[in-house]
């Protein structure tokens, strides 16, 4: 007897694959575990605008996460990042890094980090240490 013929067999594996589908949704599987080391590695990139604990071309990401985009003292930012409403969480400190001007066109950054490992440890970098 095959799984299409028995409707007690199709209920089952429809149920186990509705069940892995969920467990997989909900361990966060999507996103990238993030190394802190290979994270300071790929932030020199972001050091052409950005620096840990001062402002300069961009904002200082010193508390990037878990602030409030447009927020830092000090800093110039455009109309639509301050009103934006967006914290930076990792989720979208992830969205941001793989495409500011998605997020707020009106941005004043257009460096985008295409690579999910790559925002990923940048994140873990960030998390650890700017603090």
């Amino acid at each position: 007897m095959n799984v299409r013929s028995n409707p007690v067999r199709q209920r089952s594996c429809a149920s186990l694959a509705f069940a892995a589908l969920a467990i997989l949704c909900s361990t966060g599987l999507a996103h990238a575990t993030g190394n802190v080391a290979r994270g300071q590695m790929l932030y020199k990139g972001c050091a052409d605008c950005h620096a840990i604990n001062e402002n300069a071309v961009g904002p200082m990401h010193k508390g990037v996460v878990g602030r409030k985009a447009g927020s830092v003292p000090g800093y110039d930012y455009s109309a639509d990042l301050k009103s934006s409403g967006i914290v930076g969480t990792e989720d979208n400190l992830d969205k941001w890094l793989a495409g500011p001007q998605a997020m707020v066109p009106e941005t004043k950054v257009f460096f985008d980090v295409p690579d999910a490992q790559d925002r990923a440890d940048i994140i873990a970098y960030l998390k650890e240490k700017a603090r």
